[in-house]
């Protein structure tokens, strides 16, 4: 079986920078988790679930930069309509560290 990744499926993947600028618990979740409102400048505002909840805090969330796949279809969980996929790195114990920029950019820059 082929695993390996072909240039043109990589470059489908449409990572973007954006700013969160919401942040709230999602209690209707199965999983603790968050509801974010990420602006990813001229792709506007997209929302997300985000299973974070281990290493953050919703208000010191705020303001934060992080990486997205912007163009995934849209995935209904539970009551929520998430739009976007926030990057992370996941350890073993399935804390999810976000990923960020090393300084701030221009929110919807394309990560390449």
């Amino acid at each position: 079986m082929d695993q390996d990744l072909k240039w043109e499926e990589f470059a489908r993947v449409d990572m973007r920078v954006g700013t969160i600028i919401e942040a709230s618990i999602f209690k209707e979740a199965r999983n603790p988790a968050y509801k974010l409102v990420v602006d990813f400048g001229a792709l506007g505002h997209k929302k997300t679930s985000a299973q974070i909840t281990k290493l953050y805090q919703p208000e010191e969330l705020i303001g934060k930069q992080i990486i997205g796949i912007v163009n995934f279809p849209p995935k209904q969980i539970a009551n929520f309509m998430s739009e976007f996929l926030l990057l992370g790195a996941v350890g073993d114990d399935k804390e999810v560290t976000i990923l960020q920029t090393e300084r701030a950019v221009v929110n919807g820059l394309k990560i390449s």
